[in-house]
This record gives C-alpha cells, structure tokens and sequence, in this order.
C-alpha cells in the first residue's frame, strides 16, 4: 500500500463527497459508486457505511478487499479493511469538525451510531 499525500489528504478533508466503488464478486468490475463521508485522521482516510454491515458497498469493501474511490473528480484504486474500534472516538469527533455545518448535518449523531460505527473501512491507496 502507499500512503497518501498530504494534497491528496487535503483534498479529501476539503470535500464532502467521497464516493466508493468496491469491486464486484468478479474482483475486476467496480460497483457502481456509492457517496460516503470521507474523514482524514492521523494520514488515514475513514468511512462509514450509514446502514452498517448490511450496507452492499460495505459488505463487497470487506470481502473484495479492493476497488475505487472518487473525490474532486480523480479516481483512485485503493484497499479498503476493516477499521475496527482503535479510532472510534477519532472517527465521532472527526464528524461533528468536518460535517457540523453541512446541510445535512442533522445525519451526525446517525453516523456516530452504533450500527455504522461497526462498519468503518480504513480507505488506503494501492
């Protein structure tokens, strides 16, 4: 894996829309792209799937282990695994700084939520 820049970091802290694209069951095709909120912590890229595990993009995420991921306009091919609970506090805080004035702001406390908090993806390059 290969770490990500600091404009590239800069870029997905500056956009709300991250957009996923794990690859399908034949490991080649990308599914088609889902609209995430991207959080940048410590050089790492976090993501939540709002329906948790049940979530498809999240399900393929772990189990294809790979695929794409848009922001500004690039493509990106990454790696996508599990987070686990390491960041969880991190990841809460790290909503409420980026997204606390968005318009839809009001899906902040549904993102710190139990169900999504068990389905954070750490989102590294390939």
């Amino acid at each position: 894996m290969t770490a990500w820049s600091t404009e590239q970091l800069n870029t997905i802290e500056a956009h709300e829309g991250f957009y996923v694209s794990p690859y399908r069951e034949d490991g080649i095709t990308h599914g088609t792209p889902t609209e995430t909120w991207a959080l940048v912590i410590d050089g790492k890229v976090y993501v939540r799937a709002a329906n948790g595990k049940d979530s498809r993009w999240y399900q393929a995420a772990i189990t294809q282990k790979a695929g794409q991921v848009r922001v500004a306009g690039v493509i990106y091919d990454v790696v996508f695994e599990d987070a686990g609970t390491d960041d969880e506090a991190l990841i809460d805080s790290a909503y409420e700084v980026k997204y606390g004035n968005a318009t839809d702001a009001f899906a902040i406390p549904i993102m710190q939520g139990e169900v999504p908090k068990a389905a954070a993806v750490r989102v590294s390059l390939r």
